[in-house]
């Protein structure tokens, strides 16, 4: 792999997946908070892997990191029977509970040098960081975003996001044109996302840090997309669009940072100043008491 690619993956498995499971709420299903607290001692292999040549050696510590990804994605089916709710946010949440897996997976043929379903290695190299952060963090921010801003966009966005990223890998066995579908629906789900997200920088944060957060990760959200977008057009119809490194430099690393970095990183001062304690409330003292002083007639 490449140093930025590797670089952004292991951003990633240490960060962005730890701290979006930490931003959710409701049901723990058996071992979810042992595996939350472990996973940045699970993603070591996996880390390790990113930077050691194709080989067996390679492949058997990506395999050790899929394992996690695994028992990650086990925790969806094992939280929707707690929950048993079918609404749009929790249909994104367990979405993106499951993405990581599809990353690992890609990760050990990769590391393998094995061309797994016909995909050759750089696709399946690109494949890892784009469903640690198209698959995991933009599917969970779609869910947390869907449930603070209740209606048609918010649920559209929730559906929208998971069903896109499912199109867009879908759309790698079948053409360039199920692919292209796949962007726009994702791209629209995304769009949604970062009018949400402005609404919430509007209503919801209080502080300047926050509030430019939320911001850089909205319009940096509807640039990335739209690069995304050319590039399955022009790959569907032979227009000029970037090349694929290209594309992953700029629509990948600003998706990395730009999006999934700001945007989670909001959300934890969000909860952390929802959850904080009031600060103590101190009466002022009383005035000392003077005595009346009678004027002389």
């Amino acid at each position: 792999m490449s140093v930025l690619v590797s670089s952004v993956v292991m951003i990633g498995m240490f960060w962005v997946v730890p701290t979006g499971l930490a931003l959710l709420d409701g049901p723990r299903p058996p071992g979810w908070d042992a595996l939350r607290r472990a996973w940045p001692l699970l993603a070591v292999p996996g880390a390790l892997a990113l930077w050691l040549p194709r080989s067996g050696a390679a492949a058997v510590l990506a395999g050790a990191y899929a394992l996690a990804t695994l028992a990650l994605a086990l925790q969806a089916p094992a939280r929707l029977m707690l929950t048993r709710s079918v609404r749009p946010s929790e249909i994104a949440v367990l979405s993106a509970l499951v993405a990581p897996s599809v990353a690992g997976l890609a990760l050990v043929a990769e590391r393998a040098s094995y061309p797994l379903f016909g995909f050759d290695l750089d696709l399946l190299a690109l494949t890892v960081p784009h469903f640690h952060f198209a698959g995991f963090a933009a599917a969970l921010v779609a869910g947390l975003v869907s449930r603070a801003s209740d209606g048609p966009a918010a649920r559209f966005a929730a559906l929208s996001v998971p069903a896109g990223t499912l199109l867009v890998l879908l759309g790698y066995f079948v053409d360039d044109w199920a692919e292209l579908a796949g962007a726009v629906v994702l791209t629209a789900g995304m769009a949604s996302v970062a009018v949400l997200t402005l609404r919430e920088r509007r209503e919801l944060a209080a502080d300047p840090l926050t509030r430019g957060l939320l911001a850089v990760s909205a319009l940096v959200l509807v640039v990335t997309m739209l690069l995304a977008l050319s590039w399955a057009l022009g790959e569907a119809t032979g227009l000029p669009h970037l090349s694929l490194t290209w594309t992953a430099a700029t629509h990948g690393l600003g998706n990395a940072l730009g999006f999934a970095v700001c945007a989670l990183l909001a959300r934890h001062r969000l909860r952390a100043d929802r959850t904080a304690p009031p600060l103590p409330h101190h009466p002022a003292p009383p005035l000392p008491h003077r005595p009346r002083t009678e004027l002389p007639a």
